[in-house]
């Protein structure tokens, strides 16, 4: 895929679906396809292999390649396929060619999580992976210390497609964006649609989103609100979600990932729980509060689901 093409897709939802286990807890290829190719058929606009909500950290090389390989099936060519890479350097340039191979459509770099890793050192490894890349680069950029310089040194390097800014760092965000080259990398919201709307008024386009895995419906309703330009009509949805995404940020975000693999299991795929350090499993409480949120998605046509979901629910 081109840089402008991938540039295009980013100004939509980058939707990032969850990596299923089976009963012995190993990466479940065939569950994790249809997980991405129900995604797919969705219309969502960019799918992220092994992304956060994948569980990239808790993944072994290996199974990140799996992985990768169940995204290509499943999406099978329904919508670009960014295949997410990180760890050493080395290690990311190494993923990031086996991802050319198997027909990715471009790569996403995770910020490095090396405790001394200085900030500008942190753009020389993002650099350096898109030029060692024959995909275009998406740098997931999530730590805080950047000054204006470096972000628009990344914005501005040739082969980075786009910049998934992933902190609160408003005031970085709205100077960096009018100081980079407008023809240079896109500045995607990368806290989801709860933020979408801010990030948008700071100048960023399209937005990245875990609820695709349940419930694309509705984040697609916020990009398209986004994009008439209705931010009341955003925070109207955003407001409908809102229970959603507060659940997922408790015990600092332990509970990112376990809401949405318990919601995705409601919906007719058993997914497996999540793996250590994530939380594996929501207490009977959040549970039970989830579920009444989703038979309200679900009475109101905003939830995908199985035809064997009723099945799922009783095992559950």
């Amino acid at each position: 895929m081109s840089i402008a093409s991938m540039r295009k897709a980013l100004t939509g939802v980058s939707g990032v679906p969850v990596t299923a286990y089976d009963g012995g807890g190993e990466v479940e290829p065939r569950i994790t396809a249809k997980v991405y190719a129900r995604v797919a058929a969705a219309g969502i606009h960019n799918i992220v292999a092994a992304g956060n909500t994948g569980e990239f950290y808790a993944l072994t090389p290996q199974e990140i390649r799996i992985v990768h390989e169940a995204a290509v099936a499943g999406v099978d060519g329904q919508a670009p396929v960014t295949a997410a890479v990180g760890r050493s350097l080395r290690e990311a340039i190494g993923m990031t060619r086996d991802a050319a191979a198997m027909g990715a459509s471009a790569v996403m770099s995770h910020q490095p999580v090396d405790p001394f890793a200085a900030p500008s050192a942190q753009i020389d490894y993002f650099c350096n992976l898109a030029d060692a890349s024959a995909l275009p680069l998406v740098a997931y950029v999530r730590a805080e210390g950047f000054s204006v310089a470096e972000i628009v040194r990344l914005a501005n390097h040739g082969n980075i497609a786009g910049i998934k800014f992933a902190t609160t760092d408003l005031m970085l965000l709205s100077r960096a964006i009018p100081a980079a080259d407008p023809n240079g990398a896109l500045f995607v919201c990368g806290l989801a649609e709860s933020w979408a709307p801010t990030f948008t008024a700071a100048g960023a386009r399209g937005f990245t989103s875990g609820l695709v895995n349940v419930a694309p419906k509705l984040s697609l309703a916020v990009h398209d609100a986004l994009e008439k330009g209705d931010l009341a009509a955003a925070r109207a949805i955003v407001g409908k979600l809102e229970p959603f995404e507060r659940m997922r940020t408790k015990f600092r975000n332990g509970a990112n990932v376990t809401v949405v693999k318990e919601a995705v299991t409601y919906s007719g795929l058993d997914v497996g729980p999540v793996r250590a350090p994530g939380l594996p499993q929501l207490d009977q409480q959040d549970r039970e509060e989830l579920h009444r949120l989703l038979r309200g998605w679900e009475a109101e046509g905003d939830i995908q689901t199985q035809p064997d979901r009723q099945a799922v629910k009783a095992a559950g």
